[in-house]
């Protein structure tokens, strides 16, 4: 019968992947309504270059 790992390494890895995937998606949210909340300042012409 093979080797079994403990519980608590299946349980940690099983939160790591949680985690990781919910901080994936936070950080894809987070991009994804800042760039729909400035399209309208990126269509006005307001970049005023001093060079």
């Amino acid at each position: 019968m093979p080797q079994m790992s403990p519980m608590w390494w299946e349980t940690l890895f099983i939160l790591f992947i949680m985690l990781y995937l919910m901080m994936n998606f936070i950080i894809y949210w987070m991009n994804n309504k800042n760039f729909n909340g400035n399209k309208e300042y990126l269509k006005s012409n307001n970049f005023k270059w001093k060079w």
